[in-house]
């Protein structure tokens, strides 16, 4: 239960330095991004891949750590990269455990 608690701290304030980052890249009120920003990309599958599938406190909690600091960018900014990022996760997730990997 602790385990649980730690990542959801973790996501929590890795949410919060991505927020306090996407300001700090942008001060506009309103500005439109429209293309896809790789560095978050592979932030974003390091994290969920991490979160997920290594089996270990400490590494989860890093991984859920970067997974929110690019989630947790102003609304609208690191939606792709974080919808590339769990699906990464996922397939790599279902492939180790039909023993495919």
């Amino acid at each position: 239960m602790l385990d649980y608690m730690i990542y959801i701290l973790v996501f929590a304030v890795g949410s919060i330095l991505g927020l306090l980052y996407s300001y700090k890249l942008h001060a506009e009120p309103y500005v439109v991004d429209t293309e896809f920003n790789v560095l978050l990309a592979v932030v974003s599958v390091a994290g969920w891949c991490l979160g997920f599938l290594s089996g270990n406190i400490i590494l989860s909690a890093i991984g859920f750590l970067l997974a929110g600091f690019v989630m947790g960018g102003r609304p609208g900014y690191g939606r792709r990269e974080t919808a590339v990022g769990l699906i990464v996760a996922i397939v790599l997730y279902f492939l180790l455990k039909c023993g495919m990997l």
